[in-house]
């Protein structure tokens, strides 16, 4: 379905420009008449690579989507009907760009369409996980369920978020200040004392001329410095999202020290965590497999969880396929056989993912203290490259002139 780029006003006179999907430029007249708007333009809209680019910073946070779903959850929880409900959090919503999505999911249900359906065609907005609870919550008539549950999701998923960041602010600020005083004492500092001992004739130590080396080389050459950090950044995103890359990178992330096991947790949390949601919404066990291997964000994971869904359709079970993978630990694999043989393989799946949650946020708690002996070590082996360089050679000069 093409995008038709638009100029209206809403009923307070005020000028609104957007886009919004439509089979043609009248439908999508039609569909900003439903929404309150008067027309004014309506071009069909060309995806060129610019477009692409400024589509990048048209996006909607995680945060600002638990705010949708909890306000949409408070008034479908007070009796407001769905419409007048989306209406409502448009008008209460700051970004622009998810104002006028809501009013286009608004505008969809005027015209027949579920929220579920609406919902499908944004997929930049609302995933797959989001779509199947929502349609799950249609088919059963538990919206306000299904809502909080989201809320209550996404409200984790944001949590494990701020306290990641958290964690990692005071070594990330270390290492990049490390980098520039490294970096300032090659283009600055050296250079003065390459001029000092050039005046002697005396063979200068190995970690001198590398950095008199690295020095000249800035200097001189620093556009390809610049232009060498950007075609790493490109061919490293370019190799983890090559077919090739990805498992390599992914298998890497859940094994690297410190990292890999605060990986693991929030990987088999996650699992855990959306699989009984899904599965207590009532979707499909295949579906919700589908879902959660999808939503791994974890390719190694992704094909494990696809194993398991092969099992599952074969009458096979879950539990058996977890434990031949290696990946999922052992008290997963015995939650899920447990669950398996009593029926309560969703309350157990959330037993699971509150252990793993209250071990990661520990982790999380510790993280900058696993992490500073690592910085400490690169600090230290930094600082001595660059006092060998500047001391050696002053060892070496007073060595020259010391009367024999």
């Amino acid at each position: 379905m093409p995008n038709f780029k638009y100029k209206a006003r809403d009923k307070f006179s005020k000028a609104v420009i957007g886009t919004t999907s439509a089979s043609s430029e009248a439908d999508a007249a039609k569909k900003l008449q439903e929404m309150g708007y008067v027309p004014i333009a309506i071009d069909e809209e060309r995806q060129s690579k610019g477009r692409k680019l400024l589509t990048v910073f048209q996006r909607v946070s995680l945060e600002e989507l638990n705010a949708f779903t909890r306000q949409l959850y408070s008034m479908q929880k007070a009796g407001l009907p769905l419409l007048s409900g989306l209406e409502s959090v448009a008008l209460q919503t700051k970004n622009q760009y998810f104002k006028v999505v809501i009013e286009e999911i608004a505008a969809d249900i005027r015209r027949g369409l579920s929220l579920s359906a609406s919902l499908k065609e944004k997929p930049q907005i609302f995933d797959n996980v989001y779509v199947s609870m929502i349609r799950a919550a249609e088919a059963g008539g538990s919206l306000v369920e299904i809502l909080r549950r989201l809320t209550d999701l996404l409200e984790q998923d944001i949590d494990t978020r701020a306290r990641i960041k958290a964690a990692t602010r005071y070594p990330i600020l270390a290492f990049f200040v490390l980098c520039v005083g490294f970096l300032i004492v090659v283009a600055f500092v050296i250079p003065r004392f390459s001029t000092i001992y050039g005046q002697f004739n005396t063979a200068l130590p190995l970690p001198t001329r590398i950095l008199i080396f690295l020095s000249s080389a800035l200097q001189k050459f620093w556009y390809l410095f610049i232009f060498g950090i950007g075609a790493i950044i490109y061919g490293f995103h370019y190799f983890i999202n090559s077919t090739f890359g990805r498992p390599l990178w992914d298998n890497l992330k859940l094994k690297v020290p410190v990292l890999g096991p605060l990986m693991t947790m929030l990987v088999m949390s996650r699992f855990s965590r959306v699989t009984a949601l899904l599965m207590k919404s009532g979707v499909p066990i295949l579906e919700v497999l589908d879902l959660v291997s999808q939503s791994s964000g974890n390719v190694i994971i992704a094909r494990a969880v696809m194993n398991i869904k092969e099992s599952v359709n074969q009458g096979r079970g879950m539990s058996e396929p977890m434990k031949v993978s290696n990946l999922f630990p052992p008290v997963v694999v015995q939650m899920v056989a447990v669950g398996e043989q009593t029926g309560r393989v969703d309350e157990l799946l959330i037993s699971v993912a509150d252990y793993y949650d209250r071990e990661s946020g520990y982790m999380i708690k510790n993280l900058s203290t696993y992490i500073e002996p690592i910085l400490i070590f690169v600090l230290a082996v930094m600082v001595l490259v660059m006092a060998l360089a500047i001391f050696l050679p002053m060892w070496n000069l007073i060595r020259l002139f010391k009367p024999g």
